[in-house]
């Protein structure tokens, strides 16, 4: 296996944000403001899509579209898309500025990785205005990825598409996608990774696919963490993935092997 020469997170959920809290609390309070009540889970399905394919994915969901069309008389249209994405976007500008911490471990599996000579690249869901506020949150923690790509970046290409990674490579100067891995926290993170042809790593704790917080997730038995890691991980392969740690302390170990050619 050739040496890897870069790894592209996502953000929420992988990188900052333990449970990627800060999107779900703004689109379920868009939903209800819209007379429309979803649950944390339904929230969470399509986690990592461009915003306003979230909430798409959402009003197509058949329990939320009977409701929509019993609260309105209709089905949701486009129109209901942009209602929604504008009350989205300001919920979510208003906290998130408080949902930037950095994840457990990832400082120093970055620095690991930047001492084997791995370029750090990323991609989101975010737009670029919502990043404004990530990126600087991110760095005064200690977390500065050498790029960042949205969906602004590529024409409105978001995940799965592969767009953005393309662009990660462009500007790091990369030609051989067997040479990059891909790190995330969402079906979708795993769909664009192999629609990219990386090596593509889900990781469990923090995640989206298991939606706690980092409280909540202390306060869990080992038993159940155990569960819900295992579950996260079924999840993630069922999706593409290559590869499941569960916290970014594994990250090093790992590529490590990968380029080994070991089965880790």
């Amino acid at each position: 296996m050739p040496k890897i020469e870069a790894v592209i997170f996502d953000w929420a959920g992988t990188t900052v944000d333990f449970g990627s809290t800060s999107p779900v609390s703004a689109f379920m309070e868009a939903f209800r403001r819209a007379g429309v009540d979803v649950t944390d889970e339904e929230t969470r399905a399509p986690m990592g899509l461009l915003k306003r394919d979230h909430i798409r994915t959402m009003l197509r969901m058949p329990r939320i579209e009977k409701a929509w069309s019993e609260h309105y008389g209709r089905t949701p249209n486009a129109d209901d898309v942009e209602a929604l994405y504008a009350d989205f976007e300001p919920a979510l500008m208003a906290v998130l500025p408080k949902h930037c911490d950095i994840k457990p471990f990832v400082l120093d599996a970055v620095h690991t990785l930047r001492e084997k000579g791995i370029k750090i690249g990323s991609t989101t869901g975010f737009t670029t205005s919502m990043m404004e506020v990530v990126v600087p949150e991110a760095a005064k923690a200690g977390y500065s990825p050498d790029t960042f790509v949205t969906a602004d970046d590529t024409g409105g290409f978001g995940r799965p598409w592969p767009y953005m990674v393309f662009e990660n490579m462009r500007r790091l100067g990369l030609a051989d996608v067997r040479r990059i891995v891909k790190v995330g926290d969402t079906v979708s993170d795993m769909r664009e990774g192999k629609n990219a042809g990386l090596i593509t790593v889900g990781v469990t704790e923090g995640s989206s696919v298991i939606g706690l917080n980092k409280e909540s997730w202390d306060k869990l038995t080992d038993m159940e963490r155990f569960s819900l890691r295992k579950k996260a991980r079924e999840t993630f392969f069922a999706n593409g993935a290559d590869f499941v740690i569960d916290t970014m302390a594994e990250l090093p170990k790992l590529i490590e092997a990968i380029e080994q050619g070991e089965q880790a």
